[in-house]
Formats: structure tokens, sequence, C-alpha cells
């Protein structure tokens, strides 16, 4: 069950956010192809309930994030905002007592259990690449492109960049890209390992849908429990990490899941989990 409260979430998601579940994938996608994507004040609240919808939906067991047009997503909506057409509860009105940053997309994919891959049609730059970041799993079109300008517009990764980066590249890595607000094509993001695959234009989703039908073969209860114990060996020691191991696995052996894939492997044959 995921720590943040499911909203109500209307039957049809609004154009500009698409919502969909073939199996135990769910899909959401950014659709404001007009603008590279890039978020708008009611994105970001209908991008929240979709990852929470997906989290507890008990049927779904992978997530792909990903996005129409050209790009992944461009950032967010700075323009409207300067206007005052749009309200992103940032830039000159925001202040720490304004804004409910657990209820963001960057918190609560960091706190999903279901398994998140981002599919990267295009490339991702600024808030996109903090979203990305922000998913266990990357495939990246070939011709698309990881931006991290933050430096050059005057601000710095404001959610989660700064906590991603330093533990998927190591410091020094980290601080090259972001204090030189370098931009990455699909091969450099694969040699430094930002991204688990480079895909051809046009089949990123497909390759996206493979792994995930793998993943979703699986034991759907032991992958969230194992998805929980790694976000949790970052910040503590192996000792208690251990300890915090046994605690999830009591349960998992319980289940029917771990039952038949032990009888799967016993008869030589391909399990069937049920989540249960």
């Amino acid at each position: 069950m995921s720590q943040f409260a499911a909203q109500p979430t209307p039957a049809l998601m609004p154009e500009e956010l698409l919502y969909g579940v073939d199996g135990a994938i769910a899909t959401i996608t950014l659709n404001a192809p007009q603008r590279m994507n890039t978020i708008s004040g009611p994105m970001l609240k209908q991008l929240t309930e979709a990852l929470v919808r997906a989290n507890e939906d008990p049927a779904v067991r992978v997530v792909i994030l990903t996005g129409t047009g050209r790009a992944f997503c461009a950032g967010l909506n700075l323009e409207a905002q300067s206007k005052g057409t749009d309200n992103l509860s940032v830039g000159a009105g925001a202040t720490p007592t304004n804004i409910d940053l657990r209820n963001t997309p960057p918190p609560v994919l960091h706190a999903m259990d279901k398994p998140v891959i981002a599919a990267l049609n295009g490339s991702a730059a600024g808030y996109g690449l903090d979203l990305a970041l922000g998913a266990d799993i990357r495939v990246m079109a070939q011709s698309a492109k990881l931006a991290a300008s933050y430096a050059k517009r005057g601000v710095l990764p404001e959610s989660g960049g700064t906590w991603y980066l330093p533990r998927m590249l190591g410091w020094a890595k980290a601080a090259e890209l972001i204090f030189t607000g370098r931009t990455l094509t699909s091969a450099q993001s694969l040699e430094i390992g930002l991204v688990n695959k480079v895909a051809p234009d046009g089949e990123v989703m497909g390759a996206a849908r493979e792994l995930a039908f793998e993943i979703a073969a699986n034991a759907p209860l032991a992958i969230q429990a194992a998805k929980r114990m790694m976000r949790m060996a970052w910040n503590e020691p192996f000792n208690e990490h251990v300890h915090h191991v046994f605690l999830q696995l009591l349960p998992l052996m319980q289940t029917e899941d771990m039952k038949e894939g032990i009888r799967a492997f016993l008869d030589k044959r391909e399990p069937s989990f049920k989540g249960r």
C-alpha cells in the first residue's frame, strides 16, 4: 500500500495525460506534444494521481511512463507560469509553506513499490530528466538526449536529480554533469549507466513493453518487496538491512506464489504467479 493517499480520479483522464492498462502493464503517457510534454499544473496533479492509481491497482505489476511526439518531457511549463495562465506552485510566489512536495510526482515515484520503466521516446530535460531518473529502468530512443541544463537556467535539479545522480554515477561524474549543465546523447547515457537500453527511434515502447512483460511474469509480491529493500539499502548499514530483509522474507514464505515457484521449479515448468 502506498504511503500516499489516492485522490479521486475521473473515469476519463485529461487529454494531456493518458492512462491505460493492458494485462498487468499500466502505461502513463504525457500527451502534450505541441509543447514537448512540458508539465502544466493540472498535469502535475493528474500524473501524481495516475502513479498512485497504478501502484494501488492489484492487477498492475509494472508501470511504463512515456510521452508522445518528439520529446519525453522538456521540463515544467514555465512559459505559461510566467504569463500567469498556469499555476505550478513554483516561482516567485512559492514558499516552503504553500507547496506540498510530498504529493508531487518525484516523491510518489520514489515511494512506489511497483517497478517503473521510463520509455524515453524523445529527449528529457530539467524536470523531465528528474522524472526519468525516478524510474527504476530507462529505455531511450537512439536520437533522444538527456539535458541536465539546470545551471544554464539559473536553477538546480529540484525534483530528485541531486539525490539520484550521485548515487547512480558517483560524486565526481554527477558533479561534472550538474555543474556543466551538459547534454548527453543516448550513447553517452548508456555508457555511463544512466539508461539500461537504447532502442531505435519508434521502437522504444516495444522494447519497454518486452521488458515489462518479462518482469510481470515473475512473482509480483517478491519484486515489490525487493524494490522496497533496495530503496532502504541506500540509507542503512548492512547488519540493519539484513534484519529488514528477513522481516520482508517471512511473509513472502507464506504466500501462494512462493509455493508455486517451488512447485514450478520441481516440475521443470514456467510458474504462474497470482500475486497472493
